[in-house]
């Protein structure tokens, strides 16, 4: 077995979660002066959900990927539960930011649960 199939879920899951969170986020105004930085978070982010439905259809063979997924989900992790322990984010920020923590640590379990495709050739 190439991978636990909760793995494919896990990262199915994951992009279609995402999807619906962040398309929204285009028909919300973007602070004044930083909509390009709040656009092209929205879009950066999206595209990256399409490479978790990727990995989620074959995650042997696109093991590799696992692990700047995991960063992904640290990129806004890490500042969304530090900003809001600074006082300069809202418990919403907060709770996004703790999902994509705990969606970064399925990642990192997924790409440990998982043989990398070139082991899975037999002679």
């Amino acid at each position: 077995m190439a991978a636990p199939r909760w793995v494919s879920w896990w990262f199915r899951g994951a992009a279609v979660f995402g999807l619906i969170v962040l398309l929204p986020q285009y028909l919300l105004p973007q602070p004044t002066g930083a909509e390009l930085v709040g656009y092209g978070f929205i879009g950066t982010a999206a595209a990256f959900q399409l490479v978790f439905w990727v990995i989620g259809a074959d995650p042997s063979r696109y093991r590799t990927l696992m692990l700047p997924s995991v960063a992904e989900k640290l990129a806004f992790g890490v500042p969304a539960v530090a900003l809001f322990l600074a006082g300069k984010v809202p418990p919403p920020v907060l709770l996004f930011g703790c999902i994509d923590l705990i969606l970064g640590l399925g990642f990192l379990l997924a790409w440990r649960a998982t043989s990398p495709a070139s082991t899975l050739a037999t002679v």
